[in-house]
């Protein structure tokens, strides 16, 4: 499970092969002791929780990185490696 950005205390991170459960592209986000499955490209939460302005933070991001985010998916579903990815500043 590639950590492929952190900012603010955020971790985002891609599981290889991830695409059966939620059937849909999607990142792992971790912030302390909250996680949360969040879609790709619409920000939604699909599962999970965590805090409502962290998770602002992490709408905006995946806005910013939509393509990038994309493309890792596609590596990632298919067990290749995947790229880093600019934190928020």
């Amino acid at each position: 499970m590639p950590t492929i950005s952190m900012f603010y205390g955020i971790i985002i991170r891609l599981y290889y092969f991830d695409n059966q459960q939620h059937h849909l592209p999607h990142i792992h986000v971790h912030y302390q002791e909250e996680s949360a499955v969040i879609e790709i490209p619409s920000g939604k939460l699909l599962e999970g929780k965590i805090k409502n302005n962290k998770l602002k933070l992490v709408e905006a991001w995946i806005e910013i990185h939509k393509d990038e985010l994309m493309a890792d998916w596609e590596l990632a579903i298919n067990g290749e490696p995947v790229f880093k990815i600019d934190p928020l500043k």
